[in-house]
């Protein structure tokens, strides 16, 4: 690809269009005032018309001295212009609601309508897809192309996007920009999967692979009403795209997050295959990244702190005795293994006669400081020995 391109970069070959259009006749110079031009608006409005220029310099022969013009396209003024939408099919304007738009300010600056046809021009652009919100434009653009001898493009024009309020999507609405979702902890596959279902569907399929959005897309299924940003769908949505992910890959998003979040310091190492490791026993639990990434701190910080409610449940003089009996077992342990660490709780609960709970709860609390985690015997095995026993110790000081 080439590029990139900038508008101001290309100020001469705008007016080279320009100057063909002057030289044929299908623009001309306008001189009228802004007060000329508001005085016309304010009579059109009184009379019930169209607010459009009202063409009072559009047979001027002779150029006004003292005043730099502008240059208007003359549209033609009597018929209509169609526009071949791919996804609307055919929309009809009437000429005469059309006005003769400025393609070149006074200052000698290009406007909008006229850049964005000579850039499709000059870059050889076939298809031109974009917001309903340009249809308006688009038979001003048409009769350009027709004027500059030139192809018309391909045009599809997508629905808008509003807000849950029906109005169209803006900052009150939330986060409104690619890279505000990445720092909110959301996958980039989710956001396109969501973005494009907003407009189109196929069949009742919710969540599509990048190969199965390029081979099922087509503008036959996409809808003409606007859509409704729906943040509760894309948290869902996003939600499921973490657990299909394989834990390699968000052992690696998460490190930024964990950063952000002051779990780890910038630059700091972990070890990658651990993390992994600790993310498989998360990744269903987290929406975002950044809930990963908090769900990770218990098993990466040196201290916890309990939750006050926890703690005064759970640790407590009943469960110090079977903390304790825990810790000597896990220390006379030869493998560290998530089977032997079953095998340890389920001959201690079957000692006592209790019910798993009444240790696992009491150690889910003493190891991530309150009662909802991953399965225990998952927890102990990414932990490790060292930093459990510790975390038990602590715990049973404490009670």
């Amino acid at each position: 690809d080439e590029g990139p391109f900038r508008q101001t970069d290309r100020f001469d070959i705008y007016k080279k269009y320009v100057e063909q259009l002057l030289d044929e006749g299908k623009a001309y110079y306008c001189y009228c005032s802004p007060e000329e031009l508001e005085a016309g608006r304010k009579e059109a409005m009184k009379q019930g018309r169209a607010l459009k220029y009202s063409g009072t310099c559009r047979e001027l022969k002779e150029p006004v001295p003292g005043v730099n013009p502008v240059v208007r396209f003359r549209m033609p003024r009597h018929g209509s212009t169609a526009v071949e939408d791919m996804i609307r099919g055919n929309v009809v304007f009437e000429n005469e609601q059309l006005d003769d738009l400025i393609i070149l300010r006074s200052d000698g600056t290009p406007t909008y309508n006229l850049t964005v046809v000579v850039d499709d021009v000059d870059m050889r652009i076939t298809h031109v897809i974009r917001g309903d919100d340009h249809l308006n434009n688009t038979p001003r653009q048409v009769q350009l192309y027709n004027a500059l001898g030139y192809e018309i493009p391909k045009f599809a024009h997508l629905p808008m996007i509003l807000g849950s309020d029906k109005a169209r999507l803006s900052k009150r609405h939330g986060a409104t920009s690619v890279m505000a979702y990445y720092d909110m902890g959301y996958l980039p596959e989710a956001l396109v999967n969501y973005l494009v279902r907003l407009g189109w569907s196929y069949g009742d399929q919710e969540i599509f692979s990048k190969d199965e959005l390029i081979e099922y897309f087509t503008f036959d299924n996409v809808g003409k009403a606007a859509a409704v940003f729906n943040p509760e769908k894309l948290l869902w949505l996003n939600s499921q795209y973490i657990m299909q992910s394989s834990s390699v890959r968000l052992a690696e998003l998460v490190i930024p997050f964990l950063v952000k979040e002051n779990i780890i310091s910038d630059g700091q190492e972990l070890d990658s295959e651990w993390l992994a490791k600790a993310v498989g026993t998360l990744k269903e639990r987290s929406k975002t990244l950044i809930e990963l990434a908090v769900s990770l701190r218990y098993y990466i910080a040196e201290e916890i702190e309990y939750e006050e409610k926890a703690k005064k449940k759970f640790l407590n003089e009943e469960s110090r005795e079977l903390l304790s009996e825990l810790k000597e077992g896990l220390q006379a342990m030869s493998t560290f293994t998530e089977h032997e660490i079953e095998q340890l709780f389920r001959s201690i609960v079957e000692k006592h006669g209790i019910k798993l709970g009444k240790l696992a709860q009491p150690v889910r609390v003493a190891l991530t400081g309150g009662t909802q985690s991953p399965g225990i015997f998952e927890v102990l095995d990414v932990m490790g020995r060292e930093k459990t026993i510790r975390r038990l110790e602590k715990a049973i000081e404490s009670t």
